[in-house]
């Protein structure tokens, strides 16, 4: 992921008319993404409050998951965007440290982020896996995702070829409870046309259990349309629209 790359700028369509969209990977999060996973996850019950930092922190029931809107304090950024969202769990409600971390920059489509958020808050053991990494790969071949020629069993690119989930080398400031150097984590990233601006990236560090990046990943490429009415500016031309209402 390219260092360089500005926040997508967004337009209202005209009279805010509402577009059902694919694919889902380049919809954008609709310009509410902090409100829409806030709504989700008041849904499963968890708690709330504002920090210090401007921050807002939400924790589940149990005290091991947690999910943090960190726009405002803008810790850090990947493929040159504000991080957005941070997802944590702990094995522990006692622990004071984080088992693994998600991060999610704006303009993610806020469905794949609430489904991911749906399948943490449903796991009896958040930071505990069982799968390997094929898991996340079978997950975008079923959705028709083309596997990397080269990296076959790691890489996986929409046939648009304008998104990619690949297992990387961690981006610097992706924390995690494993502390041996040089480790790998799933990585996604839209980029709409080659060397283009990012749409948006995500970061899994590298104890995040594959079946849970999986969901992420199976949501992200479902063929499903997806209402917006505020489309990615840097998408014109690579979005088609189902239905307009």
């Amino acid at each position: 992921m390219h260092p360089h790359h500005l926040i997508e700028p967004s337009y209202p369509a005209p009279r805010n008319p509402v577009y059902w969209v694919t694919p889902r990977h380049l919809a954008g999060d609709d310009g509410d993404l902090a409100e829409r996973m806030g709504h989700a996850l008041a849904g499963l019950g968890w708690s709330m409050w504002p920090t210090s930092r401007n921050t807002l922190l939400y924790v589940s029931p149990d005290e091991l998951r947690g999910a943090e809107w960190i726009l405002a304090a803008s810790p850090f950024e990947m493929g040159g965007l504000p991080v957005a969202w941070q997802l944590s769990a702990r094995s522990h409600a006692a622990s004071a440290m984080t088992e693994w971390n998600a991060y999610f920059t704006a303009g993610v489509p806020h469905e794949a982020l609430a489904d991911l958020l749906a399948a943490i808050d449903a796991r009896e053991a958040p930071d505990v896996g069982f799968e390997g990494p094929e898991r996340v790969l079978t997950a975008l071949s079923a959705q028709g995702w083309l596997r990397d020629v080269d990296r076959p069993r790691t890489t996986a690119t929409d046939p648009g070829f304008s998104c990619t989930v690949s297992l990387e080398l961690l981006p610097p400031l992706v924390q995690d409870a494993d502390p041996r150097p040089d480790l790998v984590g799933w990585q996604a990233w839209a980029e709409p046309a080659l060397d283009a601006p990012y749409l948006w990236c995500a970061s899994f560090s590298a104890s995040v259990p594959h079946d849970l990046v999986a969901v992420f990943a199976s949501s992200l490429a479902s063929p499903v349309p997806v209402p917006r009415r505020t489309l990615p500016r840097r998408a014109e031309g690579r979005l088609s629209v189902v239905h307009r209402s």
